[in-house]
Order: structure tokens, then C-alpha cells, then sequence
């Protein structure tokens, strides 16, 4: 599933690991002091000129510097790996891309507070206020909505690219080992479908990953400041740096329902797979023999789909229950939590949406595993189907459901297919 694509991919992860973190500690311990002093979050710009100031073009560098000397010296040591231009150099620009992104969020951010105050002033009937207060702004906001826009859809149409290329990688390595795979049950799908299901889930699952790691880089430091607005918190009165700790101890308990909620899922899954491989076998043979699909044989196989669905929609009714209520109540959260402050008339309607914004996407990257946890139930799901192939491959004992499958073919049917 990796090495065919990544070269050493234990090595290449651990050491890809080791560099961003040691890149992230040399930047806020060392590099970052060495450029322009960065300007007070309240007098950073709300346009495109963001992008163009001294300690964002020294980032550049910075990045580009690290991204430069970690993918040249995985280039040399992978130098025959067919696949190392898209596998290293192809995720380090996905990084920075996911990076650029996180920035434009950080950039209407900062746009949130002319227009959310204007707006304020205008709807209290402050003198002075204009038309043209408002089409400038908005101009301003359209300026980097096309920006985002065009990020957007390179970055998809690169990534879609990204992608083919791994399920193409696992494809020509799989079909290279085909007759040690093809008693595998399900071999065809494994190979047609899950390649191409578990490259982009995971893709999906690891560019999520990779911007919520890089929006609290970014994000954090802006929690921070602008906790200083907040006066106090219900029932707890003042805390300091009070919306960092709101942020994580609320991403933590929901992380913790949503992984207690559904803990029996990703077998669930997988064993659904599994039937509905078994059943749609049977009937491809009963398109070319007519002593195979009998009304017996389908029944049961039909009757193992049936009741694995039924288990399944058991267990997700509960996962709902507390992923939707989570989701509810994330709604009203921060602004629970802001009463205190809103009552106190600390604060203008441009800093309550700065930080509802700021809360948002710190909180929203602590609950990468809530957001993320349906994605991640499927993937380990196709995990396991992958799973039985490297055993094969590996000359491995098959895992326990793919030997009960094989002892099915032989004649051994027990009772959850």
C-alpha cells in the first residue's frame, strides 16, 4: 500500500516527522527572529498585500529551504525509485499548498473586523458611513475569494493527479504478484476498486491532517491575542488565555464521544465488504454456469448482507446520536461562552466574528478525529481487504476472515458468511 509508492515509506514518514517538527522549532526558536519583526495581529493587512509582507516572503524562504534539503536528500537515496517525483516532491508542494490556504483563511480573518465594525456602525446609524465604505471592502473580499478560488481548484486538479499515481504505483505492484492474490476473495475489487478508494481516503485524510496541524501553527497565536478581549467565562469568571483552553478541553470531549461512540464500526465495515464480495461473486458465476446462483445458495448469501446491514444501522443510529448532538451543541459553544463579554460591551461585532472565526478553526483542527471519523472508519476498513494482500504477498498467514472465507469455499459455511 506505501512502498510501492513511497520509497522506505518507515523511514521516509519518521523522518518526514522528525524534520517538520524540528522545522517548526527552528522556525519559532531561531528563523523567525531572524527576519522583520512581525507587525501586531490588529495591524496586519486585510488585502492581498498580506501575502507580500517581509515575515510572510521570509516563511517562504524558510519553507522552501527546509522542503528543498528534506526532498533532495530522499531524492538521492531513492535516486531508481520509479515513483519519487510525485511521492516526495509532489506531497511537499501539498504541504505548502495546504499551508497558502490556511493563510488566505487567516487573511479574511482579518477582514472580518473593518467589515463586521462597519456593518456594526451602520446598522446603529454612526455618522460618515457610505456606499462606498461597503463596495470597497466587499471589492477587497472578492479580491480573495478568486485568489482562494484558484488555489482551490489547481490544488484539486494536482491532487487528483496525486492520487492516480498512487493507485497506479499499488496496481502495477499488486498485478506483479497477481498469482500469489488471485485465491484472495474479492482479488478483482481489491485490486480495481480499493486501490483507488484507499489512495484517495487517505489522501483526503492526510491533507486534513496536514491543515489542521498548519491552522494551529497559524491560528494560535491569534486565539492568543485576542483572548485578552474575553472578561470572564460563565460559572468560571476570568481565566487566562481563556479561548485556547475553551478550544481544547471542547475538541477533546468530542473526539473522546465520537471515538467511544464508534468504536465497533470499521469491523462493521470491513465485514460488510465481505458479503457483499460474496454474494456478488456468486451471482458473476451464475452469468456463465448454470449450476451456480442457486435460489438456496443466494438466499443465504443474500440473508449474510441482510443482517450485516441491519448490525450496521444498529450501531451507526448511536454514532449519530452523539455525533449530531456534538455538532448541535458546537453551534452554540463560543457564543455561550461569550456571554459574559458580549453583555459587558467589551468587545465590537468585528471582534466577536474574528473570534468566532479564530475559535472556529482552532477548535474545528483540535477535532481533526471528530470531523475525520466516518473517513477514518472507511479507511481501516479498506485497510484490512488491502491487509490480506501483503500477507499473501509476504507469504504471511492470511488474517483470521480471510481464512474463514477460504474454509467457506471449501464447504465450511458458518453463519455470518
Amino acid at each position: 500500500m506505501f512502498h510501492s509508492f513511497f520509497p522506505q515509506p518507515k523511514a521516509f514518514f519518521t523522518s518526514l516527522a522528525i524534520w517538520t517538527l524540528a522545522a517548526i522549532f527552528g522556525w519559532y526558536f531561531f528563523a523567525a527572529g531572524l527576519g522583520v519583526a512581525p507587525i501586531p495581529e490588529e495591524q496586519q493587512p486585510i488585502d492581498l498585500s498580506f501575502f507580500l509582507l517581509p515575515e510572510n516572503v521570509w516563511f517562504y524562504s524558510y519553507f522552501l529551504l527546509s522542503a528543498v534539503i528534506f526532498c533532495g536528500a530522499w531524492h538521492l537515496k531513492a535516486l531508481h525509485h520509479p515513483w519519487k517525483i510525485w511521492s516526495i516532491w509532489g506531497s511537499a508542494l501539498i504541504i505548502f499548498v495546504t499551508y497558502f490556504g490556511v493563510q488566505i483563511s487567516v487573511v479574511i480573518n482579518n477582514w472580518r473586523r473593518p467589515f463586521g465594525d462597519l456593518l456594526q456602525n451602520a446598522l446603529s446609524k454612526q455618522p460618515g458611513i457610505s456606499v462606498d465604505n461597503f463596495y470597497s471592502l466587499m471589492w477587497v473580499f472578492c479580491q480573495i475569494a478568486f485568489l482562494s478560488m484558484f488555489v482551490s481548484i489547481m490544488t484539486d486538479f494536482f491532487t487528483s493527479h496525486y492520487i492516480f499515481r498512487w493507485r497506479t504505483a499499488m496496481n502495477n505492484f499488486y498485478m506483479s504478484k497477481w498469482e500469489k492474490l488471485r485465491h484472495i476473495e474479492g482479488a478483482s475489487q481489491r485490486v480495481q476498486e480499493d486501490t483507488m478508494r484507499f489512495s484517495s481516503t487517505l489522501e483526503g485524510l492526510g491533507i486534513s491532517l496536514i491543515n489542521s496541524v498548519m491552522t494551529l501553527v497559524v491560528f494560535l497565536p491569534i486565539l492568543l491575542a485576542l483572548s485578552h478581549y474575553v472578561t470572564e467565562l460563565p460559572f468560571i469568571g476570568p481565566v487566562a488565555n481563556s479561548l485556547f483552553w475553551l478550544a481544547l478541553f471542547w475538541s477533546a470531549f468530542g473526539t473522546l464521544l465520537l471515538a467511544i461512540a464508534g468504536v465497533k464500526l470499521p469491523g462493521l465495515n470491513f465485514r460488510n465488504q465481505r458479503v457483499e464480495a460474496a454474494y456478488r461473486k456468486e451471482l458473476v458465476y451464475g452469468e456463465d454456469h448454470a449450476e451456480r446462483a442457486e435460489p438456496l445458495t443466494v438466499r443465504e448469501l443474500f440473508g449474510n448482507v441482510r443482517r450485516n446491514y441491519y448490525r450496521m444501522y444498529f450501531h451507526y443510529m448511536y454514532f449519530n446520536v452523539a455525533r449530531y448532538f456534538y455538532i448541535q451543541a458546537d453551534a452554540l459553544f463560543v457564543v455561550f461562552m461569550l456571554v459574559p463579554t458580549i453583555v459587558a460591551g467589551t468587545i465590537t461585532y468585528g471582534i466577536f466574528q474574528q473570534i468566532s472565526t479564530a475559535f472556529g478553526q482552532v477548535s474545528n483542527s483540535f477535532q481533526y478525529l471528530v470531523n475525520s471519523w466516518t473517513t477514518i472508519i472507511e479507511l481501516l476498513s479498506i485497510h484490512k481487504r488491502l491487509k490480506a494482500f501483503e500477507a499473501a504477498i509476504d507469504d504471511e498467514p492470511l488474517p483470521e476472515i480471510d481464512q474463514r472465507y477460504l474454509e467457506r469455499e471449501g464447504g465450511v459455511v458458518h453463519a455470518d458468511g
